[in-house]
């Protein structure tokens, strides 16, 4: 395994980042992952790690450049601890759709031009916050993304309008959204509203709650790793990138 860390230039400054490969010398089909609001830290790299091992070249950028490098806590955070909420506002204040957008085609850009990214179509996940922004990835660059996948994404429809459902008839790829139970930032209203929004589209798509599964369990550093089920998701994750 090949791992090197990276800098992206982007419309808005320059993001680091580490870029994986399972082997040097070789062209591998390219993902981007997309960390949830906790940043680049052990427990990210390794699932970028692991999906690299399988025939990758995976992207791992600091999504929150604008606000630091990681690690982006110097705390334990809690949720719902004022001093954790006032860092989560200082790292996704600055994310808005507008800079997702222009962030991600950044990304695709920096994996299209890698040597070690094989020609085709590319592959985005994003975990918890960035669940909306592997969506804006598929947006942004359709004639790029061949699938995009979301787990425990957060706020996916809302009434607002920069909802990322809106994005849906830009996006040309295949969709995986795998939700939390109980999720206060996608409750099951939320997701009975994007699937009827995903069935309106009229794309490929798949869209499931993860039994017994609460917000962050695909990662093992979360008090509510879910180890059954973040096996599952990687499952979901792999087959959805092997097929498309």
């Amino acid at each position: 395994m090949i791992e090197k860390e990276i800098e992206i230039r982007t419309a808005d400054g320059t993001a680091d980042g580490v870029l994986f490969q399972p082997e040097q010398g070789r062209r591998y089909p390219g993902v981007i992952h997309l960390t949830d609001i906790g940043g680049i830290r052990p427990s990210h790299r390794e699932m970028a790690k692991r999906l690299s091992a399988s025939g990758y070249t995976v992207l791992l950028p600091n999504v929150f450049y604008r606000t630091g490098k990681p690690p982006m806590f110097d705390f334990v955070p809690k949720m719902g601890d004022e001093k954790t909420m006032k860092r989560f506002g200082e790292l996704a204040g600055p994310m808005n759709p507008q800079a997702m957008e222009r962030d991600a085609a950044s990304y695709v850009d920096f994996l299209a031009a890698s040597d070690s990214v094989s020609a085709g179509k590319m592959g985005v996940v994003g975990y918890c916050f960035t669940g909306a922004m592997a969506m804006r990835t598929a947006a942004m660059r359709p004639e790029n993304i061949a699938s995009a996948a979301s787990f425990h994404g957060g706020g996916l429809f809302t009434d607002a309008p920069t909802s990322p459902h809106l994005v849906l008839p830009r996006i040309k790829s295949q969709l995986y959204f795998g939700h939390a139970i109980n999720d206060n930032s996608m409750p099951k209203e939320a997701i009975e509203k994007l699937d009827r929004a995903l069935a309106a589209w009229g794309g490929k798509y798949e869209s499931e709650v993860y039994d017994g599964a609460y917000h962050g369990w695909t990662t093992a550093d979360a008090p509510v790793y879910n180890q059954p089920q973040a096996e599952r998701a990687f499952e979901k994750l792999t087959g959805l990138f092997a097929r498309t």
